[in-house]
């Protein structure tokens, strides 16, 4: 028999001064609760309870065994408990991961109204630009910005889906004039991640189709804070995420260029341990984060994740700090530049 069990049927048999009525309390026969004391009695070798026919009573060595046996089965019943309200509550430290400029300019406006919701979680955050092994590291989410987790011990939620822009300082248009098509980006100086990081190519979806150019990188980074700064100092033509620069955009610091074409747009998800039952804190985690970013249209601070929708120039609304002109892509009268072979395919995936 389960040797657990039978100490759950000693104990009220002990409480109750009963056989009958312990298997009365517990809903068995008065026969399988004789063989769970007995069982016990056999595996102790020795004697648990004096029987007659009018009482029970616990011998020296019945009485020391209840003592102990009933403060295992106390604590064994508190650990569960624990469990299952963990499971249920949210409550304990919650191991967060993302990369860096992603937690760094859209995160924390996320954590902060989580941890306001939930008090009883401690959000830990870790910004990283790495890969990361979730399980053997430790955490308890991921956050995944172009970057696919293939796993088979690991489930991704879409969140919501980013863009890149092409973009540069007024100063440096004025300089070297203004790109207007893909081709028009070999003549100039681009800010970039390193290619194996981005691949040779970049495919741009434009009203003639797919256009692929290869632009040779001035500078390569592989943070993109420091492209957005490299950027902003006139270095050159840079293709950052519009979660990154929508606040330049609005301010005028930084020019959207190509606004007719598009790159492949980049998904944004959120990775986590596949397992059953998950935590309550990872589960009302995920969910949060999805509400943050499907309410009201709401994306990461700074601009709209989702395709930027069009608007009339010179309306004074701002879309999450985009404004109007950014959504239409109006630039400059460009000089001449040289045009580069155009060619046809699929498009290959961005990475940010």
């Amino acid at each position: 028999m389960n040797q657990l069990q039978s100490m759950r049927v000693f104990v009220k048999v002990a409480d109750l001064g009963s056989f009958v009525r312990a298997a009365g309390a517990l809903e068995l026969s008065t026969a399988v609760v004789t063989r769970h004391v007995a069982d016990l009695e056999a595996r102790l070798a020795t004697r648990l309870i004096n029987r007659t026919t009018r009482r029970l009573a616990l011998t020296e060595s019945g009485a020391a065994y209840l003592e102990r046996v009933r403060s295992i089965l106390d604590d064994l019943d508190g650990v569960e408990q624990m469990v299952v309200a963990r499971n249920h509550e949210p409550v304990g430290t919650l191991r967060i991961v993302a990369p860096v400029v992603f937690g760094l300019h859209s995160l924390a406006p996320v954590v902060q109204s989580y941890a306001a919701r939930y008090p009883d979680v401690v959000p830990d955050v870790t910004l990283a630009d790495r890969h990361v092994d979730l399980v053997e590291e430790g955490f308890d989410v991921g956050i995944l910005v172009a970057r696919p987790m293939r796993s088979a011990s690991i489930v991704t939620r879409r969140l919501t889906t980013g863009h890149m822009t092409v973009c540069a300082t007024p100063a440096y248009l004025a300089r070297h004039g203004t790109p207007t098509r893909p081709e028009h980006l070999l003549e100039h100086p681009c800010l970039s991640r390193p290619q194996e990081q981005v691949g040779d190519e970049r495919v741009f979806s434009g009203p003639e189709g797919e256009i692929r150019v290869r632009p040779t990188n001035a500078i390569a980074a592989n943070n993109t804070e420091m492209l957005r700064q490299f950027a902003l100092l006139g270095m050159g033509v840079a293709i950052l995420p519009s979660y990154l620069i929508g606040r330049d955009l609005a301010s005028g610091r930084l020019v959207p260029l190509l606004g007719e074409y598009r790159l492949p747009p980049v998904e944004i998800a959120i990775a986590y341990p596949s397992r059953f039952h998950l935590p309550a804190k990872v589960r009302t985690f995920i969910d949060h984060l999805v509400e943050h970013f499907q309410q009201d249209g709401q994306h990461p601070r700074g601009s709209r994740m989702l395709a930027p929708r069009r608007a009339v120039a010179g309306s004074p609304d701002y879309a999450d700090g985009l404004p109007a002109s950014a959504l239409r892509g109006e630039e400059a009268r460009p000089r001449p530049l040289l045009k580069a072979s155009r060619a046809r395919g699929v498009a290959a995936p961005s990475t940010v």
